[in-house]
């Protein structure tokens, strides 16, 4: 419990969840900031949802406003390092309460 002490719009302010901010390198390249949130994402309070379901759910709109940029001859994947670093081609996502976010595919 914290002592810290809230005002009634500080508490209704932080309750608007979800927001999101984005930086890029580039300023023309698209940003999923203007791009309404998913009625599904916004459905369940975000202080209702475990860790993971909340990463997963942000994981899948990022992935989908970037796919979106590709053309037909490219497509989302994730890229490993390490000893035996190599690239997974995301072919499904989950999660596993309270707090794993998983990815399925093929290399």
């Amino acid at each position: 419990m914290s002592d810290e002490i809230k005002t009634a719009a500080e508490i209704s302010e932080d309750a608007a969840l979800p927001r999101m901010h984005e930086v890029h390198t580039d300023p023309t390249a698209p940003s999923s900031v203007k791009k309404p949130i998913p009625q599904g994402v916004k459905a369940t309070p975000a202080e209702q949802k475990s860790p993971a379901r909340w990463a997963y759910e942000r994981l899948i709109i990022y992935l989908k406003n970037f796919e979106e940029t590709l053309d037909n001859t490219h497509e989302v994947a994730m890229g490993f390092t390490g000893s035996e670093a190599g690239v997974m081609r995301i072919e499904g996502m989950g999660y596993f309460d309270p707090d794993i976010v998983t990815f399925y595919g093929t290399d």
